[in-house]
């Protein structure tokens, strides 16, 4: 085994329990966003294997009718997107993102939810590019940086390029929910190192 591969393999330990917890932060963020009218993604690494949880499909009635009647309302798009979301429809929650962001496309938060529904779709490389929009818009947000991370770590297998977007959540960050979790994954990545400097010894 190559240690880089060693290295993957114990940072994906070390990460599964972080992923885990995004995960859950994310789905418990956007029932608190729903409410406020804002979303407010965090995101994980890959769905995972178990059942998505049903779609609601009563609030995907009540987020159409109002954009029925009110197409150029961004906020109901985006609460429609995290709707699917949390079912995990990524296919009908890019579709909801894209449309708010053609409204407004400042809005960093969107932007964010449709570039982790890119990678949820495997498309590793429009999540960076769209991560790199939020961040046009937002160089501090750490919700994008957290994600740009996550994406960099396990869609293009770069711990170096991903250890640098944590670095800076925990910079700007580092009592924030977000801050614990780069944390986390930058223990996870000298952990992974360790062992694999261990190995070729």
């Amino acid at each position: 085994m190559k240690s880089e591969s060693i290295v993957f393999a114990v940072a994906g330990m070390c990460f599964g329990v972080i992923l885990g917890w995004v995960l859950a932060s994310q789905q418990s963020s956007r029932s608190a966003a729903a409410v406020a009218g804002a979303p407010a993604p965090a995101a994980a690494a890959a769905p995972q294997a178990q059942s998505p949880p049903p779609l609601d499909e009563g609030r995907v009635a009540q987020l159409k009718a109002t954009i029925g009647s009110d197409p150029g309302n961004a906020g109901a798009h985006a609460q429609l997107g995290n709707v699917y979301f949390d079912a995990q429809r990524f296919p009908d929650a890019i579709a909801a993102y894209e449309q708010s962001l053609k409204i407004n496309p400042n809005d960093p938060d969107v932007s964010t939810d449709l570039g982790v529904s890119y990678y949820y779709t495997n498309r590793p490389d429009d999540a960076l590019a769209q991560f790199d929009r939020s961040l046009k818009i937002d160089p501090a947000h750490t919700k994008t940086l957290l994600n740009k991370g996550i994406v960099l770590a396990f869609g293009k297998e770069d711990l170096r390029a991903a250890a640098d977007e944590w670095k800076k959540v925990v910079e700007l960050a580092p009592d924030s929910a977000e801050g614990q979790a780069a944390r986390r994954a930058l223990e996870g990545v000298a952990a992974a190192h360790a062992a694999g400097n261990t190995t070729n010894q």
